[in-house]
């Protein structure tokens, strides 16, 4: 437990700065220690909210956030996140998709990003919500928000510009990642609901003090594409541990 406190720290810290929860790269952490794979969830879907509801809020204060357009596709998703949340899922495939979605969400970090404030959207850009539906049963089901795949989907069809998509991606991530937990709690019942959470609070507090730091600090030491591929590189090799695991497990 003592090495995932500072794991987690710098998760969130990386996760933060780039404007997301995480709870992928915490579930493989967790599952790495051994913890119980039905148990994941709830902690980094925890983890997610708390990081992304301080990222939510300062992109509402500034005025950035697209309410509308980031509305209809975070209620869209999330009924299937809590279905997904609900789902039982079997330990040897529910590493495996985990670990697709590290790898996955690891190589959409690193694709470049440019700012298409002045650039009409793509035709790809309407069908978005469409593409929200997956990613919140995908969200529920994995423990993660799904905004790390909402994110470079925005930003392939030109849907806005870069800080209305970070702040619709934290939105996205807030309400998909309470409604996986809703399905959460429902699937495993009141109790291990508590007992997964009261074992993890120092990793919430480790998130909570990381993900601060990371969303007013990082920027301003460390060129946003820097703190992307060390982002990136954490989530490949957190999936590709996990992948080894599924694979010998």
């Amino acid at each position: 437990m003592i090495w995932l406190i500072p794991a987690f720290f710098i998760t969130a810290l990386l996760y933060a700065a780039v404007g997301f929860g995480g709870g992928s790269t915490y579930s493989a952490l967790l599952s790495l220690a051994g913890f119980d794979y039905q148990l994941l969830p709830i902690v980094s879907l925890c983890c997610n909210v708390v990081v992304v509801s301080g990222s939510t809020v300062r992109f509402a204060r500034a005025g950035v956030t697209p309410w509308k357009q980031a509305l209809i596709l975070s209620l869209i998703a999330a009924p299937l996140a809590f279905i997904g949340g609900k789902t039982p899922i079997k330990e040897a495939t529910f590493l495996l998709l985990l670990a697709l979605s590290l790898i996955g969400a690891g190589l959409a970090l690193l694709l470049p990003r440019r700012e298409y404030q002045d650039e009409k959207p793509t035709a790809l850009a309407r069908w978005m919500p469409l593409a929200a539906a997956p990613l919140g049963y995908l969200a529920g089901l994995t423990g993660i928000g799904g905004g790390i795949f909402l994110a470079p989907l925005l930003h392939f069809t030109r849907w806005g510009g870069a800080r209305a998509i970070a702040a619709t991606t934290s939105l996205f991530i807030l309400i998909n990642s309470l409604s996986g937990l809703y399905g959460q709690a429902v699937k495993n019942g009141a109790g291990v609901f508590g007992d997964a959470l009261s074992g993890a609070l120092p990793l919430l507090i480790a998130v909570v003090v990381g993900g601060q730091i990371g969303s007013l600090l990082a920027l301003k030491l460390l060129p946003e594409r820097v703190i992307r591929w060390l982002t990136a590189a954490l989530t490949i090799w957190a999936g590709t541990q996990l992948l080894l695991k599924a694979w010998h497990g």
